[in-house]
């Protein structure tokens, strides 16, 4: 592989290195590039200057922004080859895939048990620690 200037040879050269000398000062998470590191840093301090000029909905970066606006134009360009259900995003197509195919690729390390998406496994996961983050305001009753 060639390169026409150093600096990307530079930054290519990281990843066979491992190096990652780009480092958050509030939570130490290293970056080999710094633009990463620099968007990284929106999460510490809530900034989001990417804005919706539709609905002032605001996002950290770009990209997140353009793949949200695909809401109001109405365009589901993601396309089940299955069903033909379409969606506006790409992952959510994915996701949609999984029931075609059963696939249920998220599971649990302590029995085994297997679903279709994260946030499922997560949820399940508090029968096995106990955790019930949410809390009732008005008696302190806790749910899972």
């Amino acid at each position: 592989m060639s390169f026409t200037q150093k600096g990307n040879l530079n930054k290519h050269i990281l990843i066979h290195t491992g190096a990652k000398p780009h480092v958050c000062e509030v939570c130490s998470m290293s970056f080999t590039q710094k633009g990463n590191l620099n968007k990284h840093i929106l999460i510490h301090t809530g900034e989001k200057p990417h804005v919706c000029e539709v609905c002032n909905k605001s996002f950290t970066q770009q990209p997140h922004l353009i793949r949200y606006m695909l809401i109001h134009t109405g365009k589901k360009p993601h396309v089940c080859e299955i069903c033909n259900k379409s969606f506006a995003q790409k992952g959510d197509l994915n996701k949609h895939i999984l029931i075609h195919t059963r696939q249920k690729p998220h599971v649990c390390e302590v029995c085994n048990k297997s679903f279709t998406g994260r946030p499922h496994l997560n949820r399940h996961i508090r029968i096995h620690t106990g955790e019930k983050p949410y809390v009732c305001e008005v008696c302190n009753k806790s749910f899972a």
